[in-house]
């Protein structure tokens, strides 16, 4: 009786968790390879390995430790949350964008990034976000970025 009480307590906690968490939000892959399932249990087909980290992804759905999440391509399924983190992310989407010297998009450019590029995504102004790609870091414009609305 005192385990099952316990588990009650513990799915109840859970539960709590899951409605402080606002859906949709930003994540990353934090690992490698990261397995999407068509549904949320092990026993689900593996859809797509993902061998990218940091990948950033929206969570859309919470169901115990796994969340429905969506790429940049748009593909969705179900990832175990430990192979996620709440470390920003963003990838370049669309053409070329330049990586430029301060937080409001002027100075000079001090490097380009290539569609498909991922970074680290830091604090974001209304128009602009901190972007560091292996190091590289800089301001990029939050409309050439996946990861940043």
């Amino acid at each position: 009786m005192a385990i099952l009480a316990t588990l009650c307590l513990a799915l109840a906690g859970e539960a709590r968790a899951a409605e402080d968490d606002t859906l949709p939000y930003w994540a990353s892959l934090k690992g490698q390879p990261a397995n999407l399932r068509v549904g949320p249990g092990r026993e689900y087909r593996i859809s797509w390995v993902y061998v990218r980290a940091p990948l950033p992804v929206k969570v859309l759905r919470m169901i115990g430790g796994w969340r429905l999440i969506e790429d940049i391509d748009g593909t969705r399924g179900w990832m175990l949350a430990q192979f996620l983190t709440r470390g920003r992310a963003a990838t370049v989407k669309g053409g070329i964008a330049e990586i430029r010297e301060n937080a409001d998009g002027t100075g000079r450019i001090l490097w380009r990034a290539e569609p498909g590029v991922t970074g680290k995504l830091g604090d974001c102004g209304p128009a602009w976000c901190k972007f560091d790609v292996e190091g590289r870091r800089g301001f990029v414009a939050k409309a050439a970025v996946w990861g940043a609305d």
